[in-house]
């Protein structure tokens, strides 16, 4: 089952079920994906609604760090929920030790020694990451190394 197969057959599960916020939140990445198609005038591939997804959880976060900031509680916990429902369609995180062991084999592999080899190992690592971590924290973690 692809994921959007899966996200269509929850989106009915959620109608069925009477989950309004589940649903919204489906209907908003399929939305996504639909207008991405529309865009690319061709069917997403699997590694596309993938990023799409990841895009959609990277918007909550920052939305519920607004709202955070801005005391609003109420809407902070909407963007968290659909953030908890967003994230079980990405493939399972990796750790951060893992991500550290990795980054520093890249680092030994690519020779690399300063801030001026960052792009060499970001190249390495975002593909072989996509879905799996934040593009934020392997830059920090790379950027730690690297300092």
């Amino acid at each position: 089952m692809t994921l959007k197969e899966k996200l269509l057959a929850d989106m009915k599960e959620a109608l069925r079920s009477k989950d309004s916020l589940r649903l919204n939140t489906i209907r908003s990445v399929i939305s996504a994906i639909k207008n991405q198609e529309i865009d690319l005038r061709r069917e997403c591939q699997e590694d596309e609604i993938l990023s799409l997804v990841t895009r959609e959880v990277k918007k909550r976060k920052e939305a519920s760090a607004l709202f955070k900031q801005g005391g609003r509680t109420d809407l902070m916990e909407k963007e968290d929920q659909e953030l908890v429902i967003l994230q079980t369609y990405l493939p399972e995180q990796v750790s951060q030790e893992d991500l550290r062991k990795r980054i520093q084999e890249v680092i030994a592999e690519t020779g690399a020694e300063g801030m001026k080899d960052f792009g060499k190992i970001m190249k390495v690592l975002v593909p072989e990451f996509k879905g799996k971590a934040d593009n934020a924290l392997i830059k920090d973690l790379a950027g730690e190394f690297l300092n």
